[in-house]
């Protein structure tokens, strides 16, 4: 499969945003969009008119590098969206935010959704009681989300945890952290999924 393997701070450059690609440093000082607020390249401090297609172009680009997908799997969620009944552009970024390796992120067991990946691609994670390695999984209400018994012991683990009151959990998850265990309530509504987007943007793009 296709990785990233550049840069991760240049991905936030390029959008003009913090997409909180690198976790804890992200919030501090060092964080490279906090010194360079333009996208990288020589050209990167040039003042150039985006055209609607380029407002469209990059706001579906924003939303992939968040959640990590490549462009064949995020039209497929597009066009899953599209043929439900309900907002496509809040159906697509619900469908985004149910990923398991998402929702191991917001519960605060990773530090970012890399890490949550990770995570669950080496088996460290369980939905109700059974081993789940596949990161795309869709979790639904009423889920359990928890850590193996043997993998609980992992030091960053336990530092992510104390630090999940910093960043917050969804209204629409239960944390349990003494248990390292997390429950899905319900499904994330638009105003639960913390992301600065235009999603009406990316619909536009993929009706032309």
């Amino acid at each position: 499969m296709a990785r990233y393997r550049e840069a991760l701070c240049r991905l936030c450059r390029r959008e003009g945003q913090k997409l909180f690609l690198k976790g804890d440093r992200c919030y501090t000082d060092k964080c490279a969009f906090e010194r360079r607020k333009y996208p990288p390249g020589q050209h990167g401090t040039s003042r150039v008119k985006i055209s609607d297609y380029g407002l469209q172009l990059r706001e579906k680009q924003k939303v992939k590098r968040i959640y990590g997908v490549l462009e064949k799997q995020f039209r497929r969620y597009f066009k899953e969206a599209q043929k439900k009944k309900g907002v496509t552009g809040e159906l697509l970024l619900q469908f985004l935010e149910r990923r398991l390796d998402s929702v191991v992120f917001r519960a605060g067991f990773a530090v970012n959704i890399r890490q949550a990946r990770q995570l669950v691609n080496h088996g460290h994670i369980k939905v109700n009681g059974r081993k789940v390695n596949i990161p795309s999984f869709r979790v639904r209400e009423g889920d359990v989300i928890e850590l193996k018994e043997e993998s609980r012991k992992i030091p960053f683990i336990e530092e992510n945890l104390s630090k999940v009151e910093h960043r917050g959990v969804p209204e629409w998850l239960e944390l349990d952290a003494e248990n390292f265990r997390a429950k899905v309530l319900s499904l994330p509504t638009r105003e639960q999924i913390p992301l600065d987007v235009k999603e009406h943007l990316i619909v536009e793009l993929y009706s032309k």
